[in-house]
């Protein structure tokens, strides 16, 4: 499982995906989001402005992303 760290107290799921180098834009995420290829917990995640905060784990495409301060 990789791991990515945020400054604040939390990121936008849109914007993990792009820190996390998932995804190569804004758009290829909100696609990916909205098409429900996306899980936050485990649960799928269609809001990509849905917050993220450290702890929360992001699964796409295979990779698991664990989010940390």
């Amino acid at each position: 499982m990789e791991k990515i760290k945020i400054k604040d107290e939390f990121i936008k799921l849109g914007q993990a995906l792009k820190l996390a180098g998932l995804v190569d834009s804004g758009l290829d995420a909100k696609i990916e989001i909205q098409e429900g290829n996306v899980l936050v917990n485990g649960e799928t995640e269609c809001r990509r402005g849905k917050k993220i905060y450290a702890g929360d784990v992001i699964e796409f495409n295979g990779q698991q992303i664990k989010v940390e301060n």
